[in-house]
């Protein structure tokens, strides 16, 4: 008996078929080959860590499969990223991201450069949260309000502080000149530590802060903060007002965090961490312990964070450039 021939077409699509067919068996199973590893781009300790930690903990208890952090440190982050984009796109590495920092990046520095596209290189899952940034002055300082800190600051005298040329802190100083039409040099330090060392000395006198910073700072009696950097007030600081309350108008910076996979993660996959992540960020415990660090647990769709990372390129992009802001 002759074997039955299957036209070329057929056996086409029959192959295509049975490729497509592996991921969704695969994605099926999911997860049950290995532990998961969350990819924590910074090292131990700081924020970042703290919230993958979180994250890690309720998600591998919501999978029922062991979640591994893995600290990457290196290049403001990009060398971790880089290595979760080049992974298997199984779902079983994952990248915590916080995105506004890799979007300034990319801008910065290029993709080349930094080794992945944000937007082409990554499958959303969904946002963890937003965090805002602290306007934070020394003590010294005799503006307690915007207002007074813009007027004090027309003589000159007044320098802010960032942890690096192209950092957050930096661009938040900018978009702040522009906003106001404060007068103020920027500082640059390497890191975080040795700006707020200098804040509370006196040798600079303002800061734009990450909300855990101000939290670990505010009862030193040597720094105040006058207002947050997000449209609405902070459930960790609620007595800071906002830019508008404080009287800037088209001022907004806040550090936004999210979950990605790598590009071509099959589908199914995607859709179960999503469901997974919408009860670890409904937790009371997590919005607790994520409010200790000034962060908002906030869930959204793959699609709704893939749209934000998108719009978030293009606002960078924008202020980048008005600024004049290059990397060094």
């Amino acid at each position: 008996m002759k074997p039955l021939k299957i036209p070329m077409p057929i056996r086409a699509l029959m192959a295509a078929l049975a490729i497509a067919f592996v991921p969704a068996a695969q994605a099926q199973d999911y997860p049950s080959a290995k532990p998961i590893t969350l990819v924590v781009a910074y090292p131990p300790g700081g924020g970042a860590d703290a919230i993958g930690r979180i994250v890690a903990q309720k998600l591998g208890e919501g999978l029922k499969q062991t979640v591994v952090v893995d600290n990457r440190p290196g290049f403001s982050g990009n060398i971790g990223a880089a290595q979760a984009a080049k992974a298997a796109p199984d779902g079983y590495t994952l990248l915590l991201a916080p995105w506004t920092t890799y979007a300034i990046n990319s801008i910065l520095y290029g993709n080349a450069k930094v080794g992945y596209a944000l937007d082409k290189n990554f499958a959303p899952v969904s946002v963890i949260g937003y965090q805002p940034m602290v306007l934070m002055v020394n003590a010294e300082l005799p503006a307690k309000s915007i207002e007074e800190l813009v007027a004090q600051s027309k003589s000159g005298a007044l320098s802010y502080g960032s942890t690096g040329p192209g950092s957050l802190e930096h661009i938040s100083g900018e978009m702040f000149k522009r906003a106001t039409g404060a007068t103020m040099t920027h500082v640059p330090y390497r890191g975080n530590g040795p700006a707020v060392t200098d804040l509370m000395g006196g040798q600079i006198q303002v800061l734009f802060a990450t909300g855990p910073t101000w939290a670990a700072n505010k009862t030193s009696g040597r720094v105040r903060a006058l207002m947050v950097t997000t449209p609405e007030r902070n459930s960790a600081f609620p007595e800071l007002p906002t830019p508008r309350e404080a009287g800037v108008n088209n001022f907004e910076v806040r550090s936004t965090y999210g979950l990605l996979a790598p590009a071509h993660t099959p589908a199914p996959v995607i859709q179960r961490l999503n469901d997974e992540m919408a009860k670890v960020l409904q937790n009371p415990e997590v919005k607790e312990k994520f409010r200790t660090l000034g962060l908002d647990a906030v869930w959204s769709t793959p699609q709704s964070l893939g749209e934000s990372i998108r719009n978030d390129l293009a606002k960078w992009t924008q202020v980048i450039q008005q600024a004049g802001i290059k990397a060094e």
